[in-house]
């Protein structure tokens, strides 16, 4: 295992090997992180190198006074499969990300919501390979989009993001 001094956002992962990607090492923390999600009842499901899967369980408590699951829930379980998307896309390089914040994002509403419903993110492979090539330290732009999906794979809601990545640099792998 390659031992580094981690800050930034690769701190939320300290056990990671960054020789040997463990994803389920990543998936297990990322359900861990964030304490609203665990309010909201989202379930990480799976992190890659490609993407990011984040589910919202058939529960009451995600649903609004139609019977369907509330647009806030369709939201950050989109959000989270996007950060994790990009956690499982620059895993190796983790330790050069200092933060990476969702600077904005579009929705689109397609059909109702019903039932469990899965939300499958991608971020753009170009993007991350600015990232991941980075010699210098600097901020980067990323997009990002996920797909939302009812039990029948139907695709019930879209999102696009636009996030800010600031990175430290080759000198970090000193």
């Amino acid at each position: 295992m390659t031992t580094r001094e981690i800050a930034g956002f690769a701190a939320a992962y300290p056990e990671l090997d960054y020789a040997a990607i463990d994803y389920d090492y990543l998936h297990a923390v990322s359900q861990e992180m964030v304490p609203f999600a665990q309010r909201v009842g989202t379930l990480v499901t799976e992190i890659s190198a490609d993407r990011a899967v984040v589910e919202i369980p058939a529960d009451d408590s995600v649903r609004n006074h139609m019977g369907t699951v509330h647009a806030g829930a369709l939201f950050t379980a989109a959000d989270i499969a996007g950060a994790a998307a990009f956690v499982g896309a620059a895993a190796a390089r983790l330790f050069t990300i200092e933060r990476l914040v969702l600077r904005g994002g579009t929705a689109s509403y397609r059909k109702p919501a019903v039932g469990r419903i899965r939300a499958v993110a991608t971020v753009d492979q170009r993007d991350v390979a600015d990232v991941l090539g980075a010699v210098a330290g600097g901020r980067f732009e990323l997009a990002g989009k996920a797909l939302l999906l009812d039990d029948n794979d139907v695709v019930v809601a879209k999102f696009t993001f636009d996030y800010i990545c600031d990175v430290t640099g080759a000198e970090a792998d000193r």
